[in-house]
């Protein structure tokens, strides 16, 4: 079948469904798919043999009628960790188990750093062997579980709630010989900003410090897991499409995401989030306190390095201030910050929808803004909002007193998501940096939160940023 052609391609039995599998004959034996036509699931590696002298060959998929096939029982939204079960992706079949005919989800552990992983054991500076020791690496706080992690309308899709502590309440499966593995990562720590270390934060030896702006944190790295059925429901499509799309997407990348429609569960190779918490962990789920919180989606060139084409390091920077201020006095600060350059774009869409707004006839506009995101990517944003609130399900916040985000998106997403919000916060005029009116006025006016003038057609034509050349602003 050639690539490309839609018409044979529609007509061409999927794989998975058990003609597919009737025509591939597969089983598996000892840890190997064995197939006896081109339609196998497996083909003999051209690197090295394995311990037997044997070329090994490589497994491509599975099939849910298979041979040996025995996924360890995942009942998503569980009560309890028993009940739940782990989240297996390992396709390892070393040791005393074959985690490759146990495992209950797809991809990989680590998100999009399981390239590099692969790349460490190909080039020999990992054994494949390898599994981690965890002693001592359990959070030094507690986190759930909370209601929200068993409700019946599954507040959680897209992260595991049970991620953190696998080492734990799964420990009985890590000492029988499966390869788990957490998803999420807690810890304590300090840090300190420049822009905070200027007697902006007041020292009070508990939350902040010094004075110089050291900070007490704690803070939580968190993997992308998700539950198929869960997300396609939040997308309001079905599940069979999402399946397609992912696979399409990623190149091919899952073929079981096609052919296993019995593992509802996937670990996609894209960034996740972390959140940093000033004040009592506990407290975050305590009504009686006061919780202020900004949801960040990352932006390297202003987070890290300063560019202020945009207000996002100095909206962020403002968002630590006010969670520190709430923590000082007997509240909670909450930053989660994602992973999502670009509006879920990319940095290099985002650097050709940068040179697009600077060359066009006229300079750059706000009139103009988020048209030039639609010709280069073909959508204005791609962050999909509507799995964000997961993680704030998932400490067992109930509601947010400050909100300090102007985003209409993100606002939508979380009173949607049945956590109301008191009070929105914009981000202070003398905090706007002067390239990035073109953004923010833009912005107000395509629906974002403001307590002052909502700019007209002419005003939006108005507004320009500088070109490449105006060093003299």
């Amino acid at each position: 079948m050639r690539i490309g052609d839609k018409d044979r391609l529609e007509k061409s039995p999927p794989m998975g469904i058990p003609g597919n599998q009737a025509n591939v004959k597969s089983t598996l034996d000892n840890g190997t798919i064995v197939g006896s036509s081109p339609g196998s699931a497996s083909f003999f590696t051209g690197g090295s043999p394995g311990k037997d002298g044997a070329i090994e060959r490589v497994i491509l998929t599975t099939y849910p009628t298979q041979s040996g096939i025995r996924p360890v029982p995942l009942n998503w939204g569980a009560s309890s960790s028993e009940e739940r079960g782990p989240v297996l992706a390992s396709r390892s079949q070393t040791g005393p188990i074959n985690n490759l005919k146990e495992r209950n989800a797809m991809g990989a552990y680590g998100g999009s750093y399981s390239v590099y992983h692969a790349l460490a054991v190909g080039s020999g500076a990992l054994q494949a062997t390898h599994r981690p020791d965890f002693t001592d690496t359990e959070p030094p706080v507690n986190i759930g579980p909370y209601p929200q992690w068993s409700e019946s309308d599954m507040k959680i899709v897209s992260m595991d709630p049970w991620g953190h502590i696998p080492q734990t309440v799964f420990k009985d499966y890590l000492d029988r010989g499966y390869d788990l593995r957490p998803t999420i990562a807690v810890t304590k720590a300090h840090m300190r900003l420049p822009e905070l270390a200027e007697g902006t934060l007041k020292q009070d030896g508990v939350i902040v410090l010094s004075e110089d702006g050291e900070i007490n944190v704690t803070k939580a790295a968190v993997e992308p897991v998700w539950w198929l059925p869960g997300i396609a429901s939040r997308f309001g499509i079905d599940e069979t499409k999402l399946r397609r799309a992912l696979f399409e997407d990623t190149g091919g990348m899952y073929p079981e995401l096609i052919t296993r429609p019995d593992m509802k569960v996937f670990l996609p190779p894209i960034g996740g989030l972390t959140i940093y918490v000033f004040g009592p962990m506990e407290y975050l789920a305590d009504p009686t306190k006061k919780l202020t919180v900004r949801v960040h989606d990352e932006c390297n060139g202003s987070d890290v390095f300063g560019s202020d084409i945009c207000t996002c390091r100095p909206y962020l920077i403002y968002g630590i201030q006010r969670c520190v201020e709430t923590a000082q006095k007997g509240g909670v600060g909450l930053i989660v910050y994602f992973r999502k350059e670009g509006r879920a774009l990319g940095e290099v869409t985002k650097f050709l929808v940068y040179n697009a707004r600077k060359r066009q006839a006229g300079g750059d506009r706000a009139s103009t803004y988020f048209q030039h995101t639609e010709n280069v990517a073909g959508v204005k944003d791609m962050r999909f909002q509507s799995l964000m609130p997961d993680v704030l399900h998932w400490l067992g916040v109930q509601k947010i007193d400050e909100m300090i985000s102007m985003s209409n998106m993100k606002y939508d997403a979380i009173v949607g998501a049945g956590i109301p919000i008191l009070e929105r916060v914009p981000i202070p005029d003398e905090m706007v940096p002067p390239d990035s009116q073109v953004e923010m006025v833009a912005k107000v006016a395509s629906g974002y939160f403001t307590q002052g003038h909502v700019p007209t057609e002419a005003e939006l034509n108005a507004v320009k940023g500088r070109t490449w050349d105006d060093i003299a602003h």
